[in-house]
């Protein structure tokens, strides 16, 4: 096949591979080296936390679960990276906004979860909880 000259936007064109692309899509795919270190990295950040866990290394729990948060957004960030490639490049860079935009309004939502659970815990009646205790048989 023969490359097109014509490079309306949208109009697919072929390569001199035979390969049909729409004009100003990138080449966006991993390769087999960024597959195999995303599934080494991943491996590794699944397994520390599961150690972290199981064998209970660390005395503090708080301190634990700290840990296996910030392993577990290490992990969606290789995720990100490796396997969906989400870059400032790729589509103009709106892959990547989109990629805040969600973490945004996760980030609320857990936040406003957490708040709204703790002053609910606070804020209720002091005599409400003895009562129940008192009046169960």
């Amino acid at each position: 096949m023969s490359a097109s000259t014509d490079h309306a936007d949208g109009e697919l064109h072929a390569h001199s591979g035979g390969e049909l692309h729409a004009h100003g899509e990138e080449h966006g795919h991993g390769s087999k080296k960024s597959y195999l270190v995303g599934f080494a990295l991943s491996a590794v950040l699944t397994a520390i936390p599961f150690w972290l866990v199981m064998a209970a290394p660390l005395a503090n729990p708080g301190l634990t679960a700290v840990l296996v948060i910030l392993l577990a957004i290490a992990q969606i960030l290789v995720h990100t990276i490796c396997f969906l490639h989400v870059n400032t490049s790729g589509e103009g860079g709106w892959t990547l906004l989109a990629y805040v935009f969600t973490g945004v309004l996760l980030l609320i939502t857990i936040c406003g979860s957490l708040w709204i659970m703790y002053h609910l815990n606070t804020n209720m009646m002091p005599g409400m909880m003895s009562a129940q205790v008192g009046a169960a048989p």
